[in-house]
């Protein structure tokens, strides 16, 4: 350890990106992310003593401040009005997260990690992965994350969870089969993913309901979160021939209003954003496996899309509002750890 009076904003923020990264992929909010990691800087800024390397005691007083946000969180789950989706981020024209080694620790040891545990950078932050990653316990959640997505080893995982590292073991096992049983086996390739998104907007365009339903899995479902503040289905629906009649409806509503919509990658997947009069009031997207589109989700919240807003607004340039970032280390932006 180094004595010293507090970290600098200049050097945390070396470390901010993949700190967002843990704590996102453990809440599934990229609202409460950002607390979370403007928190960690606060107690950073205000420690006595730092180590040489700061990376995994920064990385553990995050997971440890997600780990109590996930035991109120449930409770939250279970009162949510409809169906509760993750808060979607944007990853660019061209999802590139990162390097899948953690720079945290140093890298680990990639080949230790059993066949087919590796998750690529896109899929650790789909929507798909993210709705199953909420059935996990707090504790199978954070030791999934940090040895499947950011490549901990156990001995670090032990220490960050105060748990042994068999017990670590355990709980990233449990994970493991628990996300492999609502996975599908296979997985799109990016340009089956470009010909489907392609294909999905030209149906919807010509509100061709059966050429919509063919594009779909049999067991497709759509899923909307409108959290209670705008008008939303509250349970899935399921099936080509009900999905797709759903969506050619929603695609005439939209037209009526004026809506228009732009392509982007969003949660490292293909997805629409919905304007409506220059504001951002949707945002549909698809999860694609090779049996065809095998999730449709859109979220209406609009709790859920004020980040999202700004952060396409920082992206094209906009000056956004600082009033509340008093030394405040920034917001998570694109997932690149």
């Amino acid at each position: 350890m180094m004595g010293a009076m507090g970290m600098e904003v200049e050097r945390f923020t070396e470390h901010r990106r993949t700190l967002f990264g843990i704590a996102y992929r453990m809440l599934g909010s990229a609202t409460e992310a950002d607390d979370i990691v403007q928190e960690a800087y606060l107690r950073a800024r205000s420690a006595h003593e730092i180590p040489a390397a700061p990376g995994p005691w920064l990385a553990t007083i995050v997971t440890r401040l997600c780990l109590d946000v996930l035991k109120s969180a449930r409770a939250r789950r279970e009162t949510y009005v409809g169906t509760w989706l993750p808060e979607p981020v944007l990853t660019g024209e061209v999802v590139d997260l990162g390097a899948r080694v953690s720079p945290l620790l140093g890298g680990a040891d990639v080949d230790a990690l059993e066949p087919g545990a590796r998750l690529d950078a896109a899929e650790s932050v789909s929507m798909a992965l993210l709705v199953l990653l909420e059935t996990l316990s707090p504790l199978e959640r954070a030791a999934f994350v940090l040895r499947d997505v950011f490549d901990w080893e156990f001995d670090a995982i032990a220490a960050a969870l105060e748990r042994t590292p068999s017990t670590c073991r355990q709980l990233v096992h449990r994970a493991r089969q628990h996300i492999a049983s609502g996975q599908p086996r296979f997985r799109a390739t990016e340009a089956e993913r470009q010909r489907l998104l392609g294909a999905f907007v030209q149906a919807l365009s010509e509100g061709d309901a059966s050429k919509l339903a063919s594009l779909f899995a049999d067991d497709v479902v759509a899923s909307s979160d409108g959290g209670g503040k705008v008008k939303a289905a509250r349970r899935d629906v399921i099936g080509p021939d009900r999905v797709s009649r759903l969506l050619i409806g929603l695609g005439r509503l939209g037209a009526q209003a004026g809506m228009l919509f732009e392509f982007c990658s969003v949660n490292g997947g293909p997805a629409l954003l919905l304007r409506e009069h220059g504001r951002l009031v949707a945002v549909l997207g698809i999860e694609v496996s090779p049996a065809g589109a095998s999730l449709i989700w859109m979220l209406r919240n609009p709790d859920k899309l004020g980040r999202l807003e700004a952060t396409l607004a920082a992206e094209a340039g906009a000056t956004l509002d600082g009033s509340r970032e008093v030394e405040r280390v920034g917001r998570g932006g694109e997932l690149l750890n």
